[in-house]
């Protein structure tokens, strides 16, 4: 190294190539904390399907009252001539309800006159309804039973909405349905000659 004299009596001293070459060494690395052992993965077999046990006694008879109550409701509303009924099976798929009647009318106070129908028959059987919604209005009244629920639509309505395909996978509970019943059938009228 050369020493040279500054101006003002201090001693500088010009770098070498030597101690370049030191000033410029590599920040030591870190090093990455070292990875753990992977856990050994036991696989398990899977365990069988536990063996469902037969329906209680009380689940029996609640779902047959279910069905009779369903079935009466049907019955109600077709006595008020009520098209297109019918009947679907929830059970096990629905929380609010075992069973789904679904009925039309032809007019606004037909669907009224439905759904009067089978509040006054159920309330002979000594169910009152939890709810109705959509009452006078003529399009579509909603009446809840509580294990039975009960859909009543001008029947063009009916066919918008289209409750049914919504249930497709629920079976249909067979019905009686007479020929007058049917939307295709002719409303019968009574002439007096």
């Amino acid at each position: 190294m050369t020493k040279k004299k500054a101006s003002k009596g201090t001693v500088k001293t010009r770098p070498t190539a030597k101690t370049a070459v030191r000033s410029k060494k590599k920040p030591a690395r870190k090093e990455a904390p070292k990875a753990k052992p992977r856990a050994r993965v036991v696989r398990r077999r899977p365990e069988p399907a536990p063996v469902l046990s037969a329906p209680r006694e009380a689940d029996v008879r609640g779902r047959r009252e279910s069905l009779a109550t369903a079935k009466a409701v049907i019955a109600a509303a077709l006595e008020k001539k009520a098209i297109e009924p019918v009947l679907l099976d929830v059970c096990g798929r629905a929380s609010y309800a075992d069973f789904i009647g679904i009925v039309s009318g032809r007019s606004d106070r037909q669907v009224d006159a439905i759904a009067d129908g089978v509040c006054a028959a159920m309330a002979e059987r000594g169910r009152r309804p939890l709810g109705r919604e959509g009452a006078r209005n003529g399009r579509w009244v909603l009446i809840d039973f509580g294990d039975v629920v009960v859909h009543v639509f001008y029947h063009p309505l009916r066919e918008v909405f289209d409750i049914e395909s919504l249930w497709i996978d629920a079976p249909r509970v067979k019905l009686q349905i007479p020929a007058e019943a049917r939307a295709d059938a002719a409303p019968r009228r009574d002439h007096i000659s």
